[in-house]
């Protein structure tokens, strides 16, 4: 038997205070990736700390050329909401299609982002969209924040309250699914800026975890269409590689999943 103690937070700073008074604390949020983690006992935590109730955690708004969204907002309210969907509608679509229902209902952008799960589907919007990762002490970029599998730029006891992204002039994304666990065996954002720029952002098939495709985005600055990627590859020793797939067999899909987002440009709709 193990024991544990459940702690809920009305606000940032109490959380902290939570977190910091504890021999082995950890956030929760959605619980995605924490809890089947304690489950397989590869964590053991003595205290975990409810975010959900955070009320300086919810909310989206427009603030000039960026649509800020708080850690605290599920991927169900991302998705449905028209600020998210007018600004930035491959957002909306991203978030709209990650897991099922009741994955979308629970799981949340903080928790999606601070977890840096290589399956998952945010990281890779945070840097196609330059996206800002703001915390309860600090603002990080988003090239800086994914650092590894599972690891980002965050200390022990900091907490994602909102993410920042840059709103495009284009953007489309795309992702092939595991069929059992719906999670994206690779997933690409694809985001040309009004600067000019282009960004492409790979998830789900490094073996690195969510990386910037730098090649694609060379090509794509010449010409913003599936045309510019033809003959273009990710080098499979980039690629994780596993029962569900070989690193060649990752490494193809990233280049399918390009096309196939630069052919989701604007759209809103939940990814298939």
């Amino acid at each position: 038997m193990y024991s544990l103690t459940y702690k809920r937070a009305d606000s940032v700073e109490e959380a902290r205070r939570l977190f910091q008074g504890a021999s082995d604390a950890a956030y929760l949020s959605g619980g995605h990736t924490l809890l089947p983690t304690m489950k397989q006992r590869l964590a053991a935590h003595d205290v975990l700390i409810d975010l959900t109730r955070i009320g300086s955690m919810k909310g989206i708004s427009v603030e000039g050329d960026r649509v800020r969204i708080g850690g605290g907002m599920t991927h169900a309210e991302v998705a449905a909401s028209s600020e998210v969907q007018r600004a930035i509608p491959s957002l909306a679509a991203l978030a709209g299609s990650i897991g099922d229902a009741q994955v979308r209902h629970r799981g949340t952008l903080g928790g999606s982002i601070a977890n840096d799960d290589p399956a998952a589907d945010y990281p890779a919007a945070a840097l196609a969209l330059a996206a800002t990762i703001t915390t309860d002490s600090r603002e990080i970029a988003a090239d800086d924040f994914f650092t590894a599998l599972y690891e980002t730029a965050l200390e022990e006891s900091e907490i994602v309250t909102a993410v920042s992204f840059a709103i495009p002039e284009a953007a489309g994304y795309a992702k092939f699914r595991n069929p059992a666990s719906r999670y994206p065996m690779a997933g690409v954002f694809v985001a040309r800026h009004r600067d000019g720029s282009v960004r492409v952002a790979v998830t789900g098939a490094g073996n690195e975890g969510v990386f910037r495709w730098t090649a694609a985005e060379t090509a794509l600055a010449g010409d913003f269409s599936a045309n510019a990627l033809e003959g273009l590859s990710v080098d499979p020793e980039m690629m994780m590689g596993d029962i569900h797939g070989s690193a060649e067999y990752r490494a193809n899909l990233v280049a399918v999943m390009a096309r196939r987002a630069l052919a989701n440009l604007g759209s809103a709709e939940a990814i298939i």
